[in-house]
């Protein structure tokens, strides 16, 4: 892996590994670190190994503070915006971003604008499973509610900032 290269790991609750991935650091604004990933960047699930191959450029925010980070896709992915909540990322070194994936993802979908909120039933049901303490449950619920309405009503960097990015991996 290069200096600019960066892997990305999240993780369930319980420590297993669950989506990672390589992507490139393009660099740093106001709204965290912006990476990005060219059509044809394999995701690997868990210890599964390539489970897809990307057929769009995307661009991935991490907010410095902030419990979700935000993909940003290129047609023709259906969805143009798709939000993780998950703890804050961490940074164990410039190679490598990892967070914890709490389950609940806020996404809008490119032909209509259309937001909802994914896996709610699996937020439920992992509450119970991995014992998410109170403070995860409310940082988490907390992060989906405003996501929501920031994909909504067009809170940047929902609504432009992000295509300069994408512009960059295009």
């Amino acid at each position: 892996m290069t200096v600019a290269e960066v892997l990305v790991s999240a993780r369930k609750f319980d420590g297993r590994l669950h989506w990672h991935h390589p992507m490139v650091r393009l660099g740093e604004d106001k709204h965290g670190v912006w990476l990005g990933a060219p059509t044809g960047t394999v995701y690997s699930k868990g210890g599964v190994g390539p489970v897809y191959t990307t057929e769009e450029p995307r661009v991935m925010l991490f907010p410095r503070d902030a419990w979700w980070t935000a993909l940003f896709q290129a047609s023709p992915a259906r969805l143009d915006v798709y939000c993780d909540v998950a703890t804050r990322s961490e940074w164990p070194s410039p190679a490598e971003v990892t967070m914890i994936d709490l389950d609940l993802d806020v996404c809008r979908i490119r032909a209509t604008g259309a937001v909802f909120v994914d896996d709610e039933d699996e937020f439920a049901r992992h509450q119970l499973q991995y014992g998410y303490p109170p403070d995860v449950v409310a940082q988490a619920t907390a992060a989906a509610d405003w996501l929501t309405a920031a994909l909504r009503d067009g809170t940047e960097p929902f609504s432009s900032e992000y295509r300069r990015w994408l512009d960059m991996v295009v």
